[in-house]
């Protein structure tokens, strides 16, 4: 099976059970690549803060649904070793946030990924950088 194929079939699967980002922060899943993926989220009421800005927790949830189905593109199961953000400009009610995620380096089973958050602007909201750990299984079953 093509890479692009089975990265598309792993997004697929992982969105199908994924309840935290379609159903309660309400993304959506616009691309799985190998090594890549992007999602989307509207800023709504219910991620407001106090300051009537998006809370940073929403944002980094943002970018870490982003960075799991990056990283978990190869149909391998892999998990977080770390992360960190950067919050560089407040999201506001009503603003599109794209989350890019694009894998810097696989080496074994040890990667780091880096999530670009943007507005409708193209504005940088945030960037964020994970590391990821592959541990045993796949996805969905390997092709014989």
């Amino acid at each position: 099976m093509a890479a692009n194929d089975l990265a598309a079939r792993v997004g697929a699967a992982m969105w199908a059970e994924d309840i935290a980002s379609k159903d309660t922060m309400g993304m959506q899943l616009v691309a799985c690549e190998p090594g890549r993926a992007v999602l989307r989220m509207e800023v709504k009421e219910l991620h407001l803060n106090g300051h009537r800005i998006c809370h940073g927790g929403f944002i980094f949830t943002l970018a870490d649904s982003t960075f799991a189905f990056a990283c978990n593109s190869h149909n391998k199961v892999t998990v977080a070793a770390g992360c960190s953000i950067e919050f560089l400009k407040p999201g506001q009610l009503g603003d599109v946030l794209t989350c890019e995620g694009v894998e810097q380096t696989l080496s074994g089973r040890h990667g780091i990924y880096d999530m670009k958050v943007t507005n409708q602007r193209r504005e940088v909201v945030a960037l964020f950088r994970g590391k990821s750990t592959s541990i045993q299984g796949t996805v969905i079953p390997e092709e014989t």
